[in-house]
This record gives C-alpha cells, sequence and structure tokens, in this order.
C-alpha cells in the first residue's frame, strides 16, 4: 500500500523525527561530496497546475543527486490540462513512474489523485496546504536551535496555507502556534478547532511574537489572490515584520519565510539581511528535506 504525503498528518510524530533525522543526514553527505543514489532508475513525475522555482527545482535536483530522473509535467503538456479525469490520470502514472507530485489549487484534487494512485503522491502545495515547505522550516529549526518541541512559534499575516500547515505542525512536533491575522483572514475554522489547545488567535503582531522562538510569514496575496493585492494591503497594514518588531521576541528568535517576499510589504527592506534571518537556509533545505521524504516514502526507512 503506498504511502502518500498530502499533509503532516499523513505521517506520524515519530516518522516525520525520522525524516527531518535524514534530512540532516542527507544534507552532511552531500555537503562532504558523497555519491549516494538509493533512487536509481526510479522516476518522479512532477505536475504543476501553479507556478513554482523552489519546488520545482528542488524536487527535480534530489531526483537527479539520488541517481533518478524527474519529468515536469505542466498542465499545458497533459491531458490533465484537457479534461482527462484525475483518477484516470492516477491510474495511468501508477504503471508508468514511482511517485509523483502535484502543486495544484483545490486539495481535493490531491486527494482524488492519492485515492486512485498505487504509487506516492506528494502534496508540493495547494490552495489549503504546503507541508514540504514544513519538513525543510523544521529541519533549518533544528539544524539551529535543536528540538521544537516545546518552543513557541508566530505566525504573522494571512491564514493561509502556510499557516494551515504551521497548525498541522504544532500538533505533529509539539510547539504552541500564535496566530496574528486581521479579521476575515482567519485559518479554517475547522482546524483551529482541532487544535484549540495548542494555537492562539491575536489581533495584533506584537501580542503573536511577544518570547516567540520562531517568526514566520508569507506574501499577503498568495498565487491566484493577485486581483485582491491592494485589498490585502489595506487589512495587512502593522502586520510587517521588521528588525524592531523582532527584538520583541525571544533573544535567540530566528526569522522564516518560504519566499518569494515581497520587500517592503509582509517584511521591512532590511528584514532579510538581519542576522536572525535565516531564509536561505530554509529555502535551501527544501531539497534535502524532500530528498529524505522521497527516500522514506520510495523505500522506506533506511537503517543509519
Amino acid at each position: 500500500m503506498a504511502r502518500h504525503f498530502l499533509t503532516l498528518l499523513d505521517l506520524t510524530p515519530d516518522e516525520l523525527d525520522y525524516v527531518i533525522d535524514r534530512a540532516i543526514t542527507i544534507k552532511k553527505g552531500l555537503k562532504a561530496g558523497e555519491i549516494y543514489e538509493p533512487l536509481k532508475n526510479k522516476v518522479l513525475g512532477m505536475i504543476f497546475e501553479k507556478s513554482s522555482t523552489r519546488t520545482r527545482v528542488s524536487f527535480e535536483a534530489g531526483m537527479t543527486q539520488f541517481g533518478g530522473s524527474a519529468i515536469f509535467l505542466s498542465s499545458r503538456d497533459t491531458q490533465l490540462g484537457r479534461g482527462e479525469p484525475v483518477e484516470d490520470s492516477a491510474r495511468v502514472l501508477s504503471e508508468m513512474i514511482d511517485a509523483v507530485m502535484i502543486r495544484t489549487f483545490d486539495h481535493a484534487t490531491v486527494e482524488r489523485f492519492a485515492e486512485y494512485s498505487s504509487i506516492p503522491v506528494i502534496n508540493a502545495l495547494t490552495d489549503d496546504y504546503h507541508p514540504c515547505q514544513l519538513l525543510a522550516d523544521v529541519q533549518t529549526f533544528v539544524e539551529l536551535r535543536g528540538s521544537i518541541k516545546g518552543k513557541t512559534v508566530a505566525w504573522v499575516g494571512d491564514g493561509n496555507n502556510m499557516c494551515h500547515s504551521y497548525i498541522n505542525a504544532a500538533r505533529q512536533f509539539g510547539f504552541h502556534l500564535n496566530i496574528a491575522c486581521p479579521e476575515g483572514f482567519d485559518p479554517m475554522p475547522e482546524l483551529m478547532e482541532a487544535n484549540k489547545e495548542r494555537i492562539t488567535l491575536v489581533r495584533t503582531p506584537e501580542e503573536a511574537i511577544k518570547d516567540a522562538h520562531l517568526v514566520v510569514t508569507d506574501v499577503w496575496a498568495s498565487m491566484g489572490q493577485e486581483e485582491e493585492q491592494a485589498e490585502r494591503e489595506k487589512a495587512f497594514a502593522g502586520y510587517q515584520i521588521s528588525p524592531a518588531l523582532m527584538n520583541t521576541a525571544a533573544s535567540d528568535a530566528l526569522f522564516m519565510h518560504c519566499l518569494p517576499a515581497h520587500r517592503g510589504e509582509e517584511i521591512s527592506e532590511d528584514m532579510l539581511d538581519d542576522e536572525r534571518s535565516v531564509v536561505w537556509q530554509e529555502a535551501g533545505n527544501r531539497l534535502h528535506a524532500q530528498k529524505a521524504l522521497l527516500e522514506f516514502l520510495i523505500l522506506g526507512r533506511i537503517e543509519n
């Protein structure tokens, strides 16, 4: 039975910790110049209905470094874009490749694909969740500060797919999440209700960030919301992260952003250059975390 990764809840907390540990080990090996090709002759299908930089490059480079290959499939290039049912595409690709990652709009699309797929399916971002980014974020925190369990994380901005994945991460990794967003931009009510003991919803960044060990934000208008840009800029005025605001967090706090960032909007012009900002290491860890995920989903646990 294929294992899928549609949200962080698809792996147990123990399995997630294992994947993070493996990501760190795989990264060290790569930096030391080791050749490690556990997925030789394996093929990853990459279905993109939304544009991507980090996701495409990290998955494609990861498969190449692992001795396998990746096939890029945009909606313009496949029958999916011409109305072939998702379940039919899932069955067909299951006969030809070893795993598939999907970046699309509706989360139900990846759920339906996984239901009919006999190979692992990875959610590479939907409108509801972005679990691969959370693997990289947690890996980065662990590398720099040790376990995130028991820590306080502040999410500032839209209650979007990244925020939803941070709520799931609070459950799976055992930290408390402060969420600061304007009224009307809250995360999914059912998700907040299911995790009410792990999250605190506030209306100002100052409340969320105070004494936090990790501060995270995202663009105010995500892909597909560009027409709402002006309205969102007005709603999110006062939600910009700056070095001065970071000064109210814990003394050893880190700042993360999944990128791309809009300087002068959700972050000040100088925030990415602040010594507490670890966004470049965070971005680079997409490669290592996803390699560990692919290895786990296709081969299972590897004994070190």
